[in-house]
């Protein structure tokens, strides 16, 4: 059976297309629900970005902190905020809930929208398909490249047993705005990481057990846009390439998966915290075996850019610890099998895993 998988329904793209953001936003409110939800990351809290945020009088403008990961019961506790809100003012739902920032930020709001119209907690629904009911409309406007959240139909969340995303069709954006603008204030090791996980997830498409063609002409142009990104000299157009690498690497991925390295990272984030792009950077210095012209390639790029990865985080890690990372590892099947094929728990062995993660 093959997937029939849902993509975003509009975008718009181009430098000071932000300044649209109102007029695109419009004719989802109505007289009986104009409330837009804002889900602003707060660095840019006093920023010059706070100023041209669409705000309406009805509007509810929630700054979220993603110093950490995004954890469940922060989608919970903001999602009970806004239900207040609304609450107050007497209305059901919000017109909408709009995402402004990283990935993380992205996928805040993608979990209060589909939390607001499903019932319970957002660990109940870190799997596949579990999500029943629609979101509310949501929106996304990237301020950093290469997560490919914009696109995705994922939202990644920490619970309190595992890292896994809510991985449905009712997660993707109704609508992206990319502004290639918004991206080029982003801090150097900030861009690279983030970058990377690009990169590095087009690697894992492109050599997985589920490519197929429609993976690979999106994988391909991304992993291009991402080399001439990161191994060539900065250009006037540098950002919009990369906003672009990071659309069509979340396509690619839409009908294949990543592999290796974003299985480990998970474990990673889980039990030390590590933000995504970082940790996927740091597992994929330590897979030569799996992808060594991507891993060579990974090294120019790190050479170029001028980035020292993180080292020796494991090298105080207690057993028990150890362990939770594995188990964490070991959940995301579907990754594995696409980079391995179904025999995949006789190469990855947990004492395999174990040893992998004692390097780092």
């Amino acid at each position: 059976m093959f997937r029939n998988f849902k993509t975003v329904n509009r975008f718009v793209f181009g430098r000071g297309c932000f300044n649209q953001l109102d007029d695109i936003l419009a004719p989802q409110r109505t007289a009986d629900c104009p409330d837009m939800v804002f889900v602003v990351d707060d660095v840019f809290k006093g920023q010059s970005l706070q100023e041209r945020v669409p705000l309406r009088a009805d509007d509810l403008l929630l700054w979220v902190n993603v110093d950490n990961e995004p954890k469940t019961a922060y989608v919970d506790r903001l999602t009970t905020e806004v239900r207040k809100a609304m609450t107050e003012r007497r209305r059901a739902l919000p017109a909408g809930v709009i995402g402004i920032g990283g990935g993380s930020a992205m996928d805040l709001a993608k979990a209060i929208s589909l939390m607001l119209t499903n019932p319970g907690s957002s660990a109940d629904y870190q799997g596949w398909d579990l999500i029943r009911h629609p979101a509310v409309y949501h929106a996304a406007v990237p301020t950093l490249s290469g997560t490919g959240a914009e696109v995705s139909r994922t939202t990644v969340l920490t619970g309190p047993e595992k890292k896994l995303g809510i991985n449905s069709d009712y997660t993707v954006f109704d609508q992206v705005v990319l502004d290639p603008e918004l991206i080029a204030g982003a801090p150097r090791e900030q861009r690279f990481y983030t970058g990377m996980d690009c990169y590095i997830h087009c690697v894992e498409s492109l050599t997985g057990t589920y490519l197929n063609a429609f993976s690979q002409a999106y994988g391909e142009k991304s992993l291009a846009l991402c080399q001439e990104v990161f191994l060539q000299d900065t250009t006037p157009d540098s950002d919009d390439k990369l906003m672009m690498a990071s659309y069509f690497g979340g396509m690619s991925i839409a009908y294949s998966q990543v592999g290796v390295a974003h299985a480990m990272s998970y474990g990673l984030s889980f039990v030390l915290g590590v933000h995504h792009g970082i940790g996927n950077s740091i597992v994929f210095d330590y897979l030569d075996d799996f992808y060594p012209e991507g891993v060579a390639e990974f090294r120019q790029m790190l050479d170029k850019q001028g980035i020292a990865l993180p080292r020796g985080l494991t090298a105080n890690i207690t057993d028990d610890r150890l362990e939770t990372m594995v188990n964490v590892a070991l959940m995301l099947n579907p990754l594995w099998e696409n980079a391995l094929g179904k025999d995949w728990q006789q190469i990855m062995t947990r004492d395999r895993i174990r040893d992998l993660y004692r390097r780092m």
